[in-house]
């Protein structure tokens, strides 16, 4: 089972690395972080990473993956990362993304016509691109699996384990992780924050924001332009 998961600059880390460690653990799978390059990346926050193969190299998925970050902006009408996602998607058996990163399988119109979910701050942006968005932590819909925001990426890979693998192993994998949450505040989602709460995380991205929902939008309308 090969799980190919895109890696880009200025990427959110927990949104692959979740995924990651969880996917990694089920023996029958091997995981392939894919860019442009083999050049390390460096993460929204200056970690590191290296893939391990390029587009021109990478064999086919079983498993696509996208995760989110800022980085995601640019990837937004990048035809060749575009290209190389609908290449994959039409042999994959599973088209996957967790935060922000289903906003790119939008844009390459892999999410045309599905319900997904995304970062509750750019949930309403899918709808530009005929996509019906779901408040939910993890949304399937045929062959697509969407997490939410970051965190919700250890939810997903547990989830699509199970899917693949059956519920004991994805259980197995839980068990290992010790994966048993229990957040010290109910501050993790907008629906128990308290709107003070959600107001002031919003702040400080705002301007973020707004080049986010101009990016989606422009990616919206290049889609519909070629379809």
């Amino acid at each position: 089972m090969r799980v190919v998961m895109l890696t880009f600059p200025k990427l959110t880390q927990l949104d692959l690395t979740g995924p990651y460690e969880v996917l990694a653990g089920f023996p029958e799978v091997k995981v392939e972080l894919v860019w442009k390059t083999l050049d390390r990346i460096e993460d929204a926050f200056g970690l590191r990473l290296a893939p391990t193969t390029t587009f021109a190299e990478c064999a086919q998925a079983d498993v696509l993956f996208v995760p989110g970050g800022p980085g995601q902006l640019m990837l937004m009408q990048d035809e060749e990362t575009l290209h190389f996602l609908r290449h994959q998607a039409a042999g994959a058996r599973w088209i996957t993304s967790v935060c922000t990163g289903s906003l790119v399988l939008a844009a390459a119109g892999l999410l045309t016509g599905y319900r997904a979910t995304c970062h509750w701050m750019s949930l309403e942006q899918l709808a530009l691109f005929d996509c019906t968005p779901i408040a939910e932590r993890v949304v399937r819909d045929r062959n697509r699996l969407t997490g939410a925001g970051v965190t919700s990426g250890i939810d997903f890979a547990l989830t699509l384990g199970a899917e693949i693998f059956g519920e004991n192993q994805a259980q197995r994998i839980q068990l290992a992780m010790e994966y048993n949450p229990a957040a010290p505040f109910s501050a993790g989602s907008p629906a128990t924050a308290g709107i003070d709460l959600v107001n002031q995380v919003r702040a400080p991205w705002a301007a973020f924001q707004q080049r986010r929902e101009q990016a989606a939008a422009l990616a919206a309308e290049a889609l519909r332009a070629t379809s």
